[in-house]
């Protein structure tokens, strides 16, 4: 049996119908294995206006099947040897007789059991339920109601087919006083091929609908629609430029694509790129096209037509007109903006607010150049430097108040740049300008210049303690202010830059002062170092790949120390994790794992700090009792000039080699023929081997905690 269901709306937001077919993807074949019901394949569909699944090779039936069913324990089930009422209740619910029950063992005891044969029941029959759960259980932004009803979806829906074979399956979508019901009727293209369209089979679907000017396949539209830009952009010797996101959104917006190429004036090529590709693509959904030969933007474009291909003259001429009326704006709004120098927008920043408890973007700028100076010191920048910072940090924020900025938003910081070298700025600066909003998503590139790094760095930290220090933690999904992104994108840069730069140093100074000025709030000192951990656990696992036991080998189980250190300078705490990494993969860990574990595991039962690393003062080879006592110490004391050139150099490679030189010391130590009782019951003995073995701990600490890391 072939199974259709098409679920047909009004236009649908592009980015729902992405989300939809990967739901169902997920949902689908996962309702019907739960119900029994297999098929040969799962085919999901979407288009601005249906979704569909289409699932050949569905069983009409379940198989049937055995499953055990538990009943009562023995003790209840029977008493003096008869059945009880339970036992009784039991069996006439599964409707059995008593002596075809067994018991069996189980984790509470012995247990009546009956294997009991189910019979299959009816496709047709179950699949009413699953399509409502099917359809009830998408997830999407800003669902709506229609009509009088409470039922909620994306968008209204119009029509449902609902065909096992060439039989309609009877679904029904109460929403108040409209019904919906199922039935074989589709329609097709909304200009091309308006009202119904019968579907006679569910096998016919694709076809009919493509006789109909419905491509329902997003694979297809994407592959047709790609084919078509790259042939004009060829012909024109251009290339498109970065169109995958653009491509994506576009595949969603049409049934029946046509590629049309549209003109604009040479004279707004005049205009920064940046802007006249933010309104193509932006707000216009056109593909610009460059040059080959120069990578200079070509006064054409091409514009995905989902109208009758013979009115393509009509509609580009329409799309051009548009585009026209545009760029007209952004170039009177770029004449304008470049008449006065940036700094003189700043007094406009105050009129706009940041946060109504943590005032304008102005009293931003203020908090973002205290920010930016205290990393300039930590990275003992020269007094030129700092100047470029500060400039940098009070500029960063000055085009959102322009004309350009106002109207087209997606160009903050872009705008901040070209205004910057238009008045005079340094290069330095307006680079900065740009970088500090990088990176602005998901795999972006990040800032190249000092001035970004610093300053991207105080922007995101001065919001990150704000907010906090208001109690407005991210929870959930719930993350109005970006908090994650904007810690994610922190790390990220540190990381990038590999500068070493003291987060605990900023984050605590900039607490103090958010409480400075915040008398009746608490510090958010706390709770933003715990964010800022699962934020790096996050990284290193999901980003970096770093094994889980070994991230917490690195940030510590709960250890205040590794914790501090990770913050004090987060490149290392990367760099370690890494290493660590390595030397699993390439095996290296695996030589000196058991003996540093075992050492670490057993020095926990001492008392010697996490800092001494020198065994000089601590141990007392007076009351060493076997040689290997003796030999253990000589091994510790040959390793202490190496350990400090290891903490010095963080050259971990060394340390490696060094506890790699050691462990057959340790081992006989534990092991070998002069082996030794740690616990011994003097306790003055057993403090002086613990003290051996937590100075062995504390060496490997400078790398680990091993004790955090297991075998595998």
């Amino acid at each position: 049996m072939i199974f259709l269901l098409e679920i047909g709306t009004e236009e649908l937001p592009t980015s729902f119908i992405s989300r939809a077919i990967d739901q169902w993807k997920q949902i689908i074949p996962t309702s019907l294995e739960k119900n029994f019901l297999t098929s040969e394949s799962i085919s999901v569909y979407g288009t601005p206006r249906r979704l569909a699944v289409i699932i050949p090779g569905l069983l009409e039936k379940q198989k049937e099947r055995n499953e055990l069913i538990k009943g009562p324990n023995v003790k209840a089930a029977f008493k003096e040897g008869k059945p009880t009422a339970a036992l009784e209740g039991f069996a006439r619910k599964q409707n059995v007789e008593i002596n075809s029950l067994e018991i069996r063992p189980t984790k509470k005891g012995d247990c009546v059991f009956i294997d009991k044969k189910i019979q299959g029941i009816e496709t047709i029959e179950i699949l009413p339920k699953l399509i409502h759960s099917w359809i009830s259980t998408l997830e999407g932004k800003r669902f709506m109601r229609w009509g009088n009803g409470n039922f909620k979806f994306s968008r209204p829906i119009r029509w449902i087919v609902s065909l096992c074979d060439s039989k309609v399956l009877p679904i029904k979508i109460e929403n108040g006083d409209t019904i919906i019901d199922s039935n074989s009727f589709s329609y097709g293209h909304r200009i091309l091929k308006p009202g119904p369209i019968n579907i006679p089979h569910a096998a016919s679907y694709l076809d009919i609908l493509r006789s109909a000017y419905v491509e329902v396949d997003p694979i297809k539209r994407h592959n047709t629609i790609e084919n078509n830009i790259k042939t004009i952009a060829k012909n024109l010797k251009g290339a498109i430029d970065n169109s995958q996101e653009l491509l994506t959104e576009v595949v969603n917006l049409v049934e029946y694509p046509t590629a049309i190429i549209g003109y604009f004036d040479q004279e707004f090529l005049g205009l920064p790129d940046e802007v006249i590709t933010t309104v193509m693509i932006k707000h216009q959904r056109y593909f610009p096209i460059k040059q080959i030969s120069n990578n200079q933007l070509l006064p054409q474009f091409i514009s995905i037509s989902n109208g009758d291909p013979n009115k393509s003259t009509t509609i580009i001429r329409g799309n051009e007109k548009v585009l026209k009326a545009r760029l007209s704006d952004a170039q009177f709004f770029y004449v304008s903006d470049c008449n006065q120098p940036l700094h003189s927008y700043l007094p406009q920043l105050q009129n706009v607010i940041f946060q109504k408890e943590l005032g304008s973007i102005r009293d931003k700028v203020d908090r973002i150049i205290s920010i930016a100076e205290q990393i300039s010191e930590q990275l003992q920048f020269t007094p030129q430097q700092i100047k470029e910072v500060i400039r940098t940090s009070l500029l960063c924020k000055a085009d959102l108040v322009t004309q350009m900025v106002y109207e087209f938003p997606e160009l903050q910081g872009i705008m901040g740049q070209k205004y910057a070298l238009v008045n005079g700025e340094s290069e330095i600066v307006a680079q900065g300008i740009f970088d500090h909003y990088l990176p602005r998503g998901h795999n972006d590139q990040m800032p190249k210049s000092l001035t970004g790094i610093v300053v991207g760095i105080a922007d995101r930290l001065d919001t990150l303690i704000g907010i906090f220090g208001l109690g407005m933690i991210p929870t959930g999904s719930s993350d109005p202010f970006g908090l994650r992104r904007a810690a994610n994108a922190i790390i990220s840069i540190i990381w990038e830059s590999q500068r070493s730069i003291d987060l605990s140093d900023l984050i605590f100074k900039g607490c103090d002062s958010f409480i400075l000025n915040n008398s009746d709030k608490e510090s958010p000192l706390k709770s933003l170092k715990h964010f800022f951990v699962q934020r790096i656990q996050s990284l290193l696992q999901d980003e970096l790949k770093i094994d889980y036991d070994l991230v917490k080998a690195v940030l510590g189980d709960m250890d205040s120390e590794y914790i501090e250190r990770a913050f004090q300078d987060v490149t290392d705490l990367k760099r370690r994790a890494q290493f660590l990494q390595n030397i699993r993969d390439n095996g290296t860990l695996k030589k000196v794992y058991q003996t540093i574990n075992r050492s670490t595991r057993l020095a926990k039962q001492g008392s010697l700090e996490y800092t001494e690393l020198s065994p000089y003062t601590i141990i007392n080879n007076d009351l060493f009792k076997k040689s290997s006592e003796q030999e253990l110490y000589d091994g510790l004391v040959d390793l202490v000039s190496t350990v400090n050139t290891i903490k010095a150099k963080k050259d971990y490679e060394l340390l490696i080699e060094g506890l790699i030189k050691i462990t057959p010391i340790v081992d006989e130590f534990f092991d070998g023929e002069n082996s030794v009782l740690v616990m011994d019951e003097n306790q003055k003995i057993k403090q002086n081997r613990l003290n051996l073995l937590g100075i062995l701990r504390n060496y490997g600490r400078i790398l680990a905690d091993f004790g955090a890391i297991v075998k595998s």
